[in-house]
């Protein structure tokens, strides 16, 4: 209990500090500022600039004080960069001098007015002509912040985690250059980007679970929707060829380093190609946004290299159980599946499928092997309700999902369904899984069904975890390193 009493008792005094301040009728939050430059600019054009004696306006906070006597040195931070000022009692007068010593604080955003020097050490400095407080601060920037262990305070206080650690904030400055990258693409090729609605009356696309919220105007309950997919595809069926958006998906499920329950999916739509034209877009795809973010088809990621040279192979759903499970699942039947998944440890009961018990196994003993790209291609069919079958192996599906860095599954993709009564056929089946008491089966959508019977052309689609994908590229060990504000339990 000693540091909150320490804490409060600056807060306190900061709070006289305060007073002070507006005693002497100074605005302490001013709405209105003064900047001639970025402190990078300054650092920049210093030579010209100091060479000039141009007088300069800049702004930011303040970082760190040193208190020589009758003059300070402190360092101030803008978004672009961090600079020295020095204020001294010659230049200001004294009674500006002690103001200003003795009524602001680090954490403090300050305005600042006067020339560039360079000090005898060779540091680009500021010389305070006068100075303005932007804005006191009340609560002290937390000593032992850098490095900090406890992630989850981390992510709490975000803004604390930018102000100390300048890593993270390019995590975001990449995360931003890579979505811009996506769309570039995208554009490029001629698909439209588009929004369609987050509150859906039936959640559809995808397995999972969905949150339920309520809607007074219709005094009906509603659903965040879970993926983007079945209203891209009724634009598809409207006549759109090329369609993406990229949009926040919600799914009630667990939390972990791949996982949180509000995250960015991109989705696209492609009429008159099949999955392997998509697989070949993928890969161009991909080699746009590692050039144009990096420079490189090669990353680091958790110590090791890995090479987006496309192509990347293309690998059989049931031969990756031969290698790495030692199993055939093509012959193996559910009962044998079930004792496989249990011996291995894995939360599975009786009321999982044939297809999950495969999924299960295939997570836990298959995916961290798999490091350098590759499409895992020909998923269950059974597995896979909104994708078409191949016509040489109804049992398989038309089907790619993209696995990179020991596990990230960062692409699923497929030939959609566009046979409306084998898609009813699906989601009866699903619906009868979802009675059972698989929560998260997919549900029967009858609008989309019948926008199906007006006709949809043969049509690929894609959807890849913008969250993950950034993860990767910027060697985050895991989801929330990339989201800004991942959800998090309330302390109390």
């Amino acid at each position: 209990m000693s540091n909150m009493a320490t804490i409060e008792e600056i807060r306190k005094a900061r709070l006289e500090k305060l007073a002070r301040i507006q005693k002497k009728g100074l605005l302490a939050y001013p709405g209105q500022v003064k900047r001639t430059h970025a402190l990078s600019e300054l650092l920049e054009g210093f030579s010209a600039l100091s060479k000039a004696q141009k007088e300069v306006v800049v702004v930011g906070r303040i970082r760190a004080v040193r208190e020589h006597g009758g003059s300070t040195f402190f360092h101030i931070e803008d978004g672009t960069a961090s600079m020295q000022a020095y204020i001294k009692q010659d230049g200001v007068g004294e009674i500006s001098y002690r103001f200003f010593l003795e009524n602001t604080d680090i954490g403090d955003f300050v305005q600042v007015r006067g020339i560039l020097f360079e000090t005898k050490r060779g540091e680009k400095t500021v010389e305070v002509a006068d100075y303005k407080i932007l804005a006191k601060s009340l609560l002290p920037l937390p000593e032992k912040w850098h490095g900090l262990q406890d992630e989850e305070e981390r992510f709490r206080k975000r803004y604390l985690d930018l102000i100390f650690n300048p890593e993270v904030k390019k995590v975001f400055e990449t995360r931003a250059k890579i979505i811009q990258a996506i769309r570039g693409f995208l554009d490029k090729e001629g698909f439209l980007e588009v929004e369609t609605p987050v509150l859906q009356s039936m959640y559809g696309g995808a397995d999972a679970r969905p949150f339920i919220t309520h809607i007074n105007a219709f005094d009906m309950d509603m659903y965040l929707r879970i993926s983007l997919e079945l209203p891209l595809k009724r634009l598809i069926v409207g006549g759109f060829e090329k369609v993406y958006e990229m949009g926040r998906v919600f799914r009630n499920e667990g939390v972990d380093r791949q996982h949180n329950p509000d995250f960015t999916l991109l989705e696209f739509y492609w009429a008159y190609a099949d999955y392997k034209d998509n697989m070949k877009l993928t890969e161009r795809l991909f080699s746009h946004i590692l050039k144009k973010v990096f420079g490189t088809l090669k990353i680091q990621y958790e110590g090791k290299t890995i090479d987006f040279t496309p192509p990347w192979p293309r690998v059989e759903y049931e031969e990756l159980f031969r290698k790495y499970a030692k199993l055939d699942i093509a012959s193996t039947n559910r009962d044998t599946l079930l004792k496989e998944a249990k011996k291995l440890g894995l939360e599975v009961d009786e009321t999982f499928s044939k297809g999950r018990l495969e999924d299960a196994i295939y997570k836990q003993t298959i995916r961290p092997n798999l490091w350098n790209p590759q499409f895992v291609i020909h998923h269950p069919a059974e597995m896979m309700p909104l994708a078409k079958a191949r016509a040489e192996d109804p049992a398989k599906a038309e089907t790619f999902q993209l696995l990179v860095g020991g596990g990230w599954e960062l692409v699923k993709a497929y030939t959609e369904q566009n046979d409306p009564i084998l898609q009813r056929k699906a989601f009866e089946e699903q619906e009868g899984l979802f009675k059972k008491g698989l929560e998260d089966a997919q549900r029967m959508d009858e609008d989309f069904v019948q926008a199906l019977e007006y006709g949809m052309p043969p049509t690929t689609g894609f959807g890849m975890g913008i969250d993950r994908l950034v993860a990767l590229l910027t060697d985050s060990h895991s989801l929330r390193e990339t989201i800004l504000f991942p959800t998090m339990k309330p302390k109390e």
